[in-house]
């Protein structure tokens, strides 16, 4: 992929309220591992990408890891004392913990407080909670609900399927001049949050459409997945196939307003790595880079050992480190339209560099060769532009030894790598280069 090739977002600002409305459709529904919450999702997701939607059946093995029952909830709710409602599953889906098991009976205040979550610290707020691999149940309320609890029995109603059924994941492949893959994972899983979870979704999805319509190089994987079954699936059932990824990226919270962060791949050193740190210090913003640690989002099944595979994390605030994190104000009005453009915006950048780098040898290596005869070197002084492009080519010629890449070049001239790769490109067609 050239430089031109590259997609480009055009109206960022149209495009960003076109996400969020979408996002607006999402955020109602009640996604969690497995279910009917996660099939509605992708099927809106399908009217950006073509998106295939699998299934994999509860039970099957997938490395030290079962597979489990599918969960739908139909309603939930706390009845009191005086007859109101609490923890309405039908005004956030929020209250209920995610995987509850079926209950309906009546219990002291004492017993039903070991079954409620809260967070002191923000008191009007509702908590996000599972409870996938451990049978129990749990409803998340504001803390001032909770505080103002009256003593006496309370009816507690939870509504669920938990049986047999499946896990529902998507995926997309975009093929390319070259088997060799770039993986694009976003996990899906989550209910009513919007900055860890739709973000992501709607991000990716776009980065697809974007693509699709473009000429590629490698081949594109995009995977919309539960977090953490979900990865450890895919890969159980295609070892074969994730030999082909050369590189990848995890997408999550990319809609809030804080600086991008950028975790490293296990090595710390891949070109996925090289690629993102160059962006982002190009980017002129605000950037913080992490070092891999097996905990957080699914790279680290990606980096697990058994594969080591080149998978980083490219989001803005990392989980965790923003209040909003798992809790009910992580809402529509937390994300912000200009914000998903831009992190959309990041995600294209890190793919132009690793569409476009190469590494060259320099046909004519002994002195510069003269540029000027061949059209390649300013007329006339003075254009600082000017000077810029033909420093890059100077740079490439430089270091095109076969042993550097483009982007080391970029990194090392602290150039652009689309002017590096437009002095390459000028380059080669002088016949001053050749890929090595």
């Amino acid at each position: 992929m050239a430089t031109s090739d590259v997609p480009r977002i055009g109206d960022g600002e149209e495009l960003g309220r076109e996400m969020h409305a979408l996002m607006r459709r999402l955020y109602p529904i009640c996604r969690s591992i497995t279910g009917e919450g996660v099939r509605s999702s992708l099927a809106i997701l399908q009217e950006i990408a073509p998106i295939e939607v699998r299934e994999v059946a509860s039970g099957s093995q997938v490395f030290d890891w079962k597979v489990p029952k599918e969960w739908n909830p139909r309603a939930a709710y706390i009845r009191a004392p005086d007859g109101s409602l609490l923890g309405d599953f039908r005004e956030s889906n929020l209250h209920l913990v995610s995987y509850s098991v079926p209950v309906h009976r009546t219990m002291p205040l004492a017993e039903l407080r070991e079954h409620l979550h809260s967070l002191p610290e923000h008191p009007d707020w509702i908590p996000y909670r599972t409870s996938y691999y451990r049978e129990t149940w749990g409803f998340c309320l504001p803390h001032r609900v909770v505080q103002a609890l009256a003593p006496g029995d309370y009816e507690v109603m939870v509504d669920v399927s938990l049986a047999d059924g499946s896990l529902t994941f998507g995926e997309l492949a975009l093929a390319g001049e070259s088997e060799d893959e770039v993986l694009i994972s976003t996990h899906v899983c989550h209910p009513s949050l919007c900055n860890d979870n739709l973000s992501g979704m709607l991000v990716v999805a776009h980065l697809a459409r974007l693509l699709a319509a473009a000429p590629r190089r490698y081949t594109y994987r995009f995977l919309f997945l539960p977090g953490t079954i979900g990865s450890i699936t895919w890969l159980a059932l295609h070892e074969e196939r994730a030999e082909k990824i050369r590189h990848g990226l995890v997408a999550a919270n990319l809609g809030d307003g804080g600086p991008f962060t950028y975790k490293r791949s296990r090595h710390g050193d891949r070109e996925i790595d090289r690629a993102a740190e160059h962006v982002l210090a190009a980017s002129g913003a605000p950037y913080e880079i992490q070092d891999f640690v097996p905990f957080g989002y699914d790279e680290r099944q990606y980096c697990s050992p058994g594969f080591d595979l080149a998978v980083g994390s490219l989001t803005r605030t990392p989980w965790g480190r923003y209040p909003e994190y798992h809790t009910s104000a992580d809402d529509l009005d937390f994300v912000k339209p200009r914000f998903l453009t831009e992190s959309l915006g990041r995600y294209l950048e890190v793919i132009e560099v690793l569409e476009g780098n190469r590494r060259y040898l320099n046909l004519n290596p002994k002195c510069e060769p003269q540029l000027g005869r061949r059209g390649l070197y300013r007329t006339l002084g003075g254009d600082d532009k000017g000077r810029e492009r033909e420093l890059a080519m100077l740079w490439v010629l430089n270091l095109s030894d076969g042993e550097h890449d483009l982007l080391d070049i970029a990194r090392r001239s602290s150039l652009s790598f689309p002017m590096i790769r437009a002095a390459a490109d000028a380059l080669e067609q002088a016949r001053l280069l050749r890929e090595a």
